[in-house]
């Protein structure tokens, strides 16, 4: 049996913002009814500032996922996009006092939702999280989980920003391998994958260097893992234009191009992130247009 929060149970029997807005701004949605959860958002956006002045959902879920769309339309009225776009599904369980986890997965679909409106808002093609069933997903990644619809994508996003390390947990945040469980295997490859990229050396272990091809192999997986989608979040994005040797040249696009903090973005978020993920020496360099 499992236990809810006072929290929980409060925005599961009388949820907030139930609806759908007339002519909204912005339209998100997460989920599919084949997997059994459905989440639609519409916002109302305030255009010069890009405050939330409205938010909606309508779902079709268990009481868990009602319980987190509700909170996260509480807790994204009156910030801004960008704000917004920071709200993790970490967040929207904590502001439920905690979720079982069984179901943190509805807690992902309201941070999905939220992303798409977010792009759907910004006119940027980020597909819907529900993904048909097919040899690729709608997210472009390589369907894992037939039964759900889950790319290897999602399982990984999963994965690195909430620590995973069983199959059981990756079904609990993602429904994946929560069927015929065919696709356990296929699972504990990513988890196998992802859990050597973000685990630190044994003490004392000297690191091998890499050779070019593994260096720019990361850098782009990493580029576009880790800072692709926090620079699309404001209506940015980036190039990766060169390697050479552990100098990574990269052009600034969109919002970023010109942006009177991009000597930040470049240092802190694109030269912090290839640092952290590829070597600790790596040098970033910005290729004006």
């Amino acid at each position: 049996m499992w236990d809810y929060s006072d929290k929980v149970k409060e925005h599961f029997l009388h949820p907030h913002n139930v609806g759908e807005i007339a002519n909204p701004d912005a339209i998100g949605e997460a989920g599919s009814l084949v997997c059994g959860d459905a989440l639609r958002i519409t916002l109302k956006v305030e255009p010069d500032t890009e405050k939330i002045l409205d938010a909606k959902f309508l779902t079709f879920g268990c009481g868990s996922a009602i319980a987190s769309s509700s909170i996260m339309t509480d807790m994204i009225m009156g910030k801004t996009l960008t704000e917004a776009a920071r709200i993790t599904n970490r967040d929207i369980a904590k502001n439920l006092g905690g979720l079982p986890q069984e179901k943190m997965h509805c807690s992902v679909m309201g941070m999905e939702a939220l992303e798409a409106a977010i792009a759907n808002y910004r006119g940027q093609a980020l597909p819907s999280a529900g993904g048909a069933i097919g040899i690729v997903g709608e997210d472009g990644g390589d369907l894992v989980c037939k039964c759900f619809g889950v790319t290897d994508r999602k399982i990984e996003r999963a994965i690195r920003e909430n620590n995973l390390s069983t199959v059981d947990e990756v079904t609990n945040y993602t429904k994946a391998g929560g069927a015929c469980g065919s696709c356990h295997g296929e699972i504990e490859k990513i988890l196998r994958r992802v859990g050597k990229e973000i685990s630190p050396p044994p003490a004392g272990a000297e690191k091998k260097p890499l050779t070019n091809l593994e260096r720019m192999k990361l850098v782009q997986e990493t580029l576009d893992r880790e800072v692709r989608p926090e620079l699309r979040k404001d209506g940015g994005d980036l190039e990766l234009v060169d390697i050479d040797g552990k100098v990574v040249k990269v052009r600034l696009l969109g919002m970023c191009a010109g942006c009177q903090v991009a000597g930040f973005t470049l240092k802190d978020l694109v030269g912090g992130k290839l640092r952290e993920f590829v070597e600790p020496d790596i040098v970033v360099e910005d290729i004006k247009p």
